[in-house]
């Protein structure tokens, strides 16, 4: 048996008609560039999170750097976020001349730790970035009491978590602002690149459009300096169709989490833990192995046939990127430990019961 670690093939064949149709109308009317199809979709998103505006743009890296620029972020600011994740997340802080300030992960959801927050804010902080990483949300109520507290933005990175609720809320309508990727492989991913930035603000909504599209709303009226990133026709137009199915294949993904969970018991893994009142959404499903054993087992799954994954090998302070800041190791225990023994295994709607039962079989075996 041969079991990719995400298979777009097959869900691509699931909707192809679908899929065909709206490609063609794409490009019968040549509507690449704004249009029906972008505004369509960003209605349907931003119904989908429950917010009241969607903006799309050009991935997933853009969302969080224009919306950190919306916000007025700049050289001399200060954003804390999590010392585990893509190194987009702090790469766009960078981005805008505000400074990164890491905080350790809660080894039982690789989200930020809640508790170690407050003693990273200093003067020059002005947001807060929670990662809802691996599709499971953050502790959203304290990360928002904090922000309260001390006067800051709350902007929620989504990237990995398209339709997952935090008590009753969904992921993208909860903090000041909510970046998303649609990069092929997310939950909901395009054919392509592409991202959106949601919020309730009617005002940076506004802002967000203008700073994603040469800082003008009319096609010469230029009122401030901004980038190139559009979310274009064909992704729109692909999104809107795969959005229709996102909740389905979400309820997949967490059926195929609790089967793993149960097929893995009795085995020397770690499995994923929900906080209370979440429905996670599984983008990754990362479970925990001995370090000096998880090469072993990358290869023994290998050798059987099974893809898996390392999301992160390195925490994003232990980065030669961040060589700069001085950090060292022992700065963030948990994630530096984390980073040494998560292992990603096969996760995708379409998985079998049949395939994770064999993948749980092969662990095993390993085991032995």
């Amino acid at each position: 048996m041969n079991i990719p670690f995400v298979d777009l093939k097959i869900q691509y064949a699931g909707i192809k008609t679908e899929i065909d149709a709206a490609i063609a109308e794409v490009i019968s009317k040549t509507a690449f560039i704004g249009g029906a199809h972008l505004k369509s979709f960003e209605e349907a998103f931003a119904n989908f999170c429950g917010a009241k505006h969607c903006v799309g743009v050009g991935n997933g890296t853009d969302a969080l750097f224009i919306a950190l620029k919306a916000l007025g972020l700049g050289a001399g600011d200060e954003v804390i976020t999590a010392a585990n994740s893509f190194i987009a997340t702090s790469e766009a802080i960078t981005m805008t001349g505000a400074k990164p300030v890491f905080v350790d992960i809660n080894p039982a959801t690789y989200n930020i730790a809640v508790d170690k927050i407050e003693a990273a804010v200093t003067p020059n902080t002005k947001a807060i970035i929670p990662v809802h990483l691996y599709g499971q949300p953050a502790q959203m109520d304290e990360i928002l009491e904090l922000a309260k507290k001390h006067g800051l933005k709350v902007v929620e990175d989504a990237a990995q978590a398209h339709g997952a609720t935090y008590k009753g809320r969904t992921v993208g309508s909860i903090g000041d602002v909510a970046c998303f990727s649609f990069y092929p492989g997310k939950n909901l991913g395009a054919y392509g690149d592409g991202g959106a930035v949601v919020t309730n603000n009617k005002e940076l909504a506004v802002k967000v459009r203008m700073l994603a599209n040469h800082g003008r709303i009319d096609k010469y009226d230029h009122e401030i300096e901004g980038v190139n990133s559009r979310l274009d026709g064909l992704q729109c137009a692909i999104l809107s169709v795969k959005l229709k199915h996102l909740q389905k294949w979400s309820d997949q993904r967490r059926a195929n989490a609790y089967l793993y969970n149960k097929h893995l018991e009795g085995t020397d893994l770690v499995t994923p833990v929900e906080i209370e009142n979440v429905d996670a959404v599984y983008h990754l499903y990362i479970v925990r192995v001995k370090a000096q054993e998880r090469q072993k087992l990358q290869e023994h799954l290998k050798a059987n046939g099974i893809a898996s994954g390392i999301h992160y090998p390195i925490a994003l302070p232990n980065l030669k990127a961040y060589a700069y800041l001085n950090h060292s190791e022992n700065d963030f225990p948990e994630a530096t430990k984390a980073s040494h023994e998560i292992l990603s295994l096969p996760m995708f709607p379409e998985l079998t019961e049949e395939q994770i039962i064999y993948i749980a079989d092969k662990i095993k075996s390993f085991n032995k």
